[in-house]
């Protein structure tokens, strides 16, 4: 099944599209090469209609999971190399004023993100590399047990030790080279470390969870779970990482969205996110995200080959089974999600802020 097929575009006012197309917008999602697309043309269409209607780029996740340095090297290489089939439509982001270039010529901002710090396979010399390869964000964990500290599922099943001495190593060589630290997917224990430690060590630099859902928000809903999706971080958290000065991206991903796992989720459900969190931690703290990966297929072949990353209790499948099986893709949603933000009182400003200008302020205080 093509991507184009995968998610529902919603309806929209002329101006909610004009908006889009005017302000910068910055997504973030997860699809590596075999887990969302196996395809170039997959790639290619999907680009062409973030283009076509404004969205201006994306932090893009090159590797999840337990990937080694040889993985992220291919990994990276089979994204450049099927975008650079079409050069004129992508650039490729090392500063802050690339992705303002980007906007104003029309083209997709590259902005490389990584899930985990297993690619630099115990050598921290590494993490200079990956920052001159485009690394803008990492987080030092996914969803398991790892050297620098444990993920949400091994949070899940009552192991989450905080942020180690090696994550400590980490932190220091990514906050040397000017990468953020990225806390979805991350154990409450290692992340309260983490915001610990950078506070202790780093005080200004702020921290984000590129694509995490509120956990308080459908706590009253009838088919919310006892504790909420895994995946979800707490209110606590996201004050926490607010507190740094960082940025908190709810993600429109049906199956995260804790005991409602809609057919499609939609417009108002998405600005619900944000506006729970503009509430929360404030308007200049909030940014968006999609986690899209493209083709579902491709995910449920991913998880059922790497159990151990995903050993969610069936949480995330069943969620599929019921229907959650796509997100809100920022090309067909996004102005609709305009609409019902002006709906609810905010204002171009405000709205601005949470499309990219948060996510702005952030890049140019850590890059």
């Amino acid at each position: 099944m093509p991507p184009s097929d995968e998610s529902k575009t919603w309806e929209s006012s002329e101006k909610g599209k004009t908006f889009v197309k005017e302000s910068i917008v910055i997504d973030f999602y997860a699809p590596p090469f075999g887990v969302g697309w196996n395809e170039s043309s997959q790639l290619h269409r999907y680009m062409e209609r973030a283009m076509e209607s404004g969205i201006t780029g994306a932090s893009i996740t090159l590797a999840p999971t337990y990937f080694t340095w040889e993985q992220f090297q291919k990994e990276h290489a089979n994204w450049q190399n099927t975008m650079l089939q079409k050069p004129d439509n992508f650039l490729f982001v090392h500063s802050v004023e690339d992705i303002e270039r980007a906007h104003k010529e029309g083209k997709y901002a590259v902005i490389w993100n990584n899930q985990t710090s297993t690619v630099i396979d115990g050598d921290l010399s590494k993490i200079a590399m990956l920052k001159a390869m485009g690394l803008s964000s990492m987080q030092l964990v996914y969803n398991g047990t790892y050297r620098a500290g444990d993920g949400v599922i091994s949070y899940l099943h009552g192991t989450d030790r905080g942020l180690t001495s090696w994550g400590k190593k980490v932190i220091d060589e990514m906050v040397k080279h000017g990468i953020i630290v990225d806390l979805s997917h991350t154990g409450r224990n290692t992340c309260a470390g983490i915001i610990t430690y950078m506070t202790d060590n780093y005080p200004g630099v702020p921290v984000i969870y590129s694509h995490s859902l509120p956990n308080g928000l459908y706590k009253d809903e009838p088919h919310a779970t006892e504790k909420g999706c895994y995946r979800n971080i707490t209110d606590e958290q996201a004050l926490a990482a607010a507190k740094t000065g960082g940025v908190v991206s709810p993600t429109f991903t049906e199956w995260m969205m804790d005991g409602l796992w809609p057919d499609d989720i939609t417009p108002k459900q998405c600005a619900n996110m944000i506006d729970y969190y503009i509430k929360l931690i404030g308007v200049d703290h909030v940014g968006i995200a999609t986690d899209d990966m493209f083709v579902l297929s491709l995910v449920k072949a991913f998880a059922e080959a790497n159990p151990k990353a995903y050993d969610d209790d069936g949480y995330m499948m069943d969620a599929f089974a019921k229907g959650a099986e796509g997100c809100g893709e920022l090309a067909k949603i996004l102005p609709a999600v305009t609409d019902e933000l002006w709906k609810m009182g905010y204002t171009n400003e405000d709205i601005a802020k949470v499309y990219g200008g948060n996510m702005m302020r952030v890049y140019k205080e850590v890059w």
